[in-house]
């Protein structure tokens, strides 16, 4: 409360704002926290960084259940605008692209993003969990970057070589990858990965 009215008597108080925007946010009041967002951006004027607009953006979703709104979108825009690898914006870029009925679109946006992101960003959870439908709603394939061995593609091109050929292919694509899973085992995602190359390759009782 008394944030507050500090703020009310000194509008253009930066660092007020960005602790009062931090705090009605904490609270869960995100109507409040956007307004104090978009004041300390305003007062910021061209000394605004990607990251002041991102949180504007990041708030305004929020405070519409998941939904990117004009305003939200205007955010966006400006955040990437100052720093297109963003990644609060380029995230937010791919929401709308798959909200407006552009999977196409948020596929190249998300896919792109997480290729680029530590493992602690808090998008890659959710981008990893969405990418497979969404990627399949764009008529395309994903494959997670952070497993190592053969994508879908890459085995149905093995299975289409000579014997020989397609032994020396698994050898490499297959061979490593098993061999780490059977010793110091790995996530769902890379033994379901392996079992379905050894699946394409005919190797059903291996799989």
């Amino acid at each position: 409360d008394k944030l507050r009215a500090a703020v009310a008597q000194r509008p253009g108080d930066v660092q007020g704002l960005e602790l009062l925007a931090r705090n009605e946010r904490t609270l869960g009041n995100l109507s409040a926290a956007a307004r104090a967002q978009e004041q300390l951006v305003a007062a910021l004027g061209a000394k605004a960084t990607a990251n002041d607009e991102a949180a504007l953006a990041d708030i305004l979703v929020t405070a519409a259940g998941g939904i990117v709104t004009a305003e939200a979108e205007t955010a966006i825009a400006a955040a990437l605008n100052k720093d297109p690898a963003n990644g609060t914006g380029r995230f937010y870029a791919g929401l709308l692209e798959a909200q407006v009925g552009r999977p196409d679109l948020a596929f190249r946006l998300w896919n792109a993003l997480l290729a680029d992101s530590p493992p602690e960003a808090p998008w890659v959870g959710f981008l990893r969990d969405q990418l497979p439908e969404v990627a399949a709603a764009a008529g395309t394939e994903f494959r997670d970057p952070s497993l190592k061995g053969p994508g879908a593609t890459d085995v149905a091109a093995a299975a289409a070589m000579s014997t020989g050929d397609r032994a020396a292919m698994i050898k490499g694509m297959v061979g490593g990858l098993e061999e780490r899973l059977l010793a110091k085992g790995g996530s769902a995602a890379e033994w379901a990965q392996l079992v379905r190359a050894l699946g394409v390759l005919g190797e059903k009782d291996r799989a």
